[in-house]
């Protein structure tokens, strides 16, 4: 079924770019229509099968059959229609790469109606200011991260009683990343009768509360293939120690070679050091996280993106929201601490159809890790081992131990059990 068939306007299929979007995807497919007709909506689909491109499409379509139709006073009665300090449709994400990567996609589909369609986006990290003076006038829709929208209803900047649609993209990732006081705190100024869309990668056990919370009679749809297909990412695990994991890195990007490549680490400090590390043996190597500033941050991305840039060594806040087309690898330096992130992770390469590597260091440490990964997404690799980088410690057949595995560590009771029983055991030798 052609975008025509879907109830979109002509004026908004001009904005589709036929090569870009040859047709609509299986969760556009479903998701239109259903927008359309003002459904609640929870969606669970894979990275990559168009989640954005399905709810802005039938949200600006909504928005356009209220615009005047005389454009000789379109100027004029849009004042008349925008209140001041209101919102239309609010859509809440994770992070500042994906609020941006969202609002460009409604620009570039609303960039014909100018004046008519007013977006705007905030986001932490830069200076509230410029936001609350782009707020004045109120707007029609709103791209934000939870945080930086509390600052700016705490400074009156916006009111959310008029709100119509409420989209929480990346709404698995928005629970993860702990906004759920957050969002709270924003559904308490919304109108209850309102239409709400929820859109995730996965579905964990977590969402589902919210869900009944927020939700009237949705519409629930749910794509296959969270897991990516080996036919579009190629998955590869190598088994080596902890201290040969940049000399390792240096050589698949050399030696291999790889064009491009972003590397996830576990933290911040990780992130600065193996990218001075990387650029001392000339390779083009960036840092990417969260202590970075706006600006910063926007720089990696664009020279990234024009191939300046050969590695970038990120944290999991880049592992949503990023969009790097063409990306032909991604190496996980450090596991993700959560298995589901695994999906998210690998998932920046082999998008639209392309081809991508997925490289994943395994260390003795990270062998029980692993195992619960590769349980949890259904898979099965070969531990290589290449010369030279082979780990000190052979792989051997897992115990009991659930040590550094997310939700398998002792509670703080274990541990106190624990402690009693060596004192009562170091008191039981001291009497005899």
């Amino acid at each position: 079924m052609p975008f025509k068939d879907l109830g979109l306007s002509p004026e908004l299929l001009k904005a589709l770019k036929p090569k870009t979007y040859p047709a609509p995807t299986p969760v556009q497919l479903e998701l239109i229509p259903g927008v359309l007709l003002g459904r609640d909506a929870w969606v669970t689909a894979p990275t990559g099968s168009g989640k954005t491109l399905a709810y802005t499409l039938p949200l600006i379509e909504k928005l356009a059959r209220t615009f005047p139709t005389d454009n000789a006073h379109a100027t004029r009665s849009l004042g008349d229609v925008r209140n001041t300090k209101l919102i239309r449709t609010l859509v809440l994400v994770p992070t500042r790469e994906l609020a941006i990567q969202v609002s460009q996609t409604f620009m570039g589909l609303t960039a014909q109606w100018g004046r008519l369609c007013k977006i705007t986006v905030v986001f932490g990290g830069v200076s509230i200011n410029p936001q609350m003076m782009g707020l004045r006038g109120g707007t029609d829709i709103l791209i934000a991260t939870p945080g930086r929208l509390i600052d700016l209803m705490a400074h009156n900047a916006l009111h959310l009683s008029q709100v119509q649609t409420l989209v929480l993209d990346e709404a698995d990732k928005l629970l993860e990343l702990g906004f759920q006081e957050e969002l709270q705190t924003i559904l308490r100024q919304l109108p209850k009768h309102r239409q709400t869309l929820l859109l995730s990668a996965t579905k964990p056990a977590s969402m589902y509360p919210l869900a009944q919370a927020m939700l009237q009679d949705p519409l629930v749809i749910h794509i296959e293939g969270e897991a990516p297909q080996p036919s579009v990412i190629v998955q590869r695990a190598i088994y080596t120690d902890v201290g040969k994991r940049t000399q390792l890195l240096k050589h698949l990007i050399k030696e291999t070679p790889l064009k491009q490549a972003l590397v996830f680490v576990a933290t911040q400090h990780s992130s600065e050091i193996v990218a001075a590390k990387l650029r001392v043996a000339g390779i083009a190597a960036e840092p990417f996280h969260g202590q970075l500033s706006q600006g910063k941050r926007q720089q990696v991305l664009a020279d990234f993106k024009a191939q300046r840039v050969k590695v970038v060594l990120a944290t999991d806040l880049a592992a949503r929201g990023l969009d790097i087309e063409k990306l032909p690898a991604v190496v996980n330096f450090d596991l993700p601490r959560s298995a589901v992130d695994y999906t998210h992770r690998i998932g920046r390469t082999g998008r639209a159809g392309e081809e991508g590597l997925a490289i994943s260091f395994v260390t003795p440490e990270s062998l029980p890790h692993w195992s619960l990964i590769e349980k949890r997404h259904a898979v099965k690799l070969d531990l290589e081992t290449l010369m030279g980088f082979e780990a000190t410690a052979p792989v051997a057949p897992q115990g009991p131990s659930h040590g550094g595995i997310k939700g398998k560590r002792p509670s703080k009771k274990d541990k106190l059990r624990e402690l009693a029983a060596k004192q009562s055991a170091l008191k039981g030798k001291a009497e005899n």
